[in-house]
């Protein structure tokens, strides 16, 4: 099972002084062990975006440089246009950002792993898989 894995997981991660005390963390260690992390260069971009301090901004950049990005072809990017006017139509907004990562876990058979609750709202209108913890 590959998974695709939200910034906010990374960022948990990254940014925490003592990252391995959360279940997220846990879990996404367990992941990268399994090799079952997916990476698309906008949650890359998420996750390095706001780091202040450079020597923190090249530590991160390089731990991420072992998740090559997967390419997103067009045909992707119109589907993530096509789940947000679906949810869009039920009331369920939603950012551009969320919607391709959907398109891309759609397409390439991928759980989505984020804390991130509008995961769940988007579910109750696209066929979106989200990776659970305990």
């Amino acid at each position: 099972m590959r998974v695709l894995v939200d910034s906010d997981i990374w960022s948990a991660a990254f940014r925490r002084e003592h990252p391995e005390t959360t279940p997220s963390t846990r879990m996404l260690r367990e992941l990268i062990e399994a090799d079952q992390v997916g990476m698309i260069g906008l949650i890359r971009q998420e996750v390095l975006s706001g780091i202040r301090e450079a020597k923190d901004f090249e530590r991160v950049k390089q731990s991420l440089l072992a998740f090559p990005d997967e390419p997103i072809a067009t045909d992707i990017h119109e589907l993530a246009a096509s789940l947000f006017n679906t949810c869009r139509a039920k009331g369920i907004q939603g950012s551009h950002t969320d919607f391709l990562i959907c398109g891309c876990a759609i397409t390439w058979k991928m759980k989505i792993f984020s804390r991130d609750g509008d995961y769940r709202q988007y579910q109750q209108a696209i066929p979106i898989e989200l990776l659970d913890i305990a």
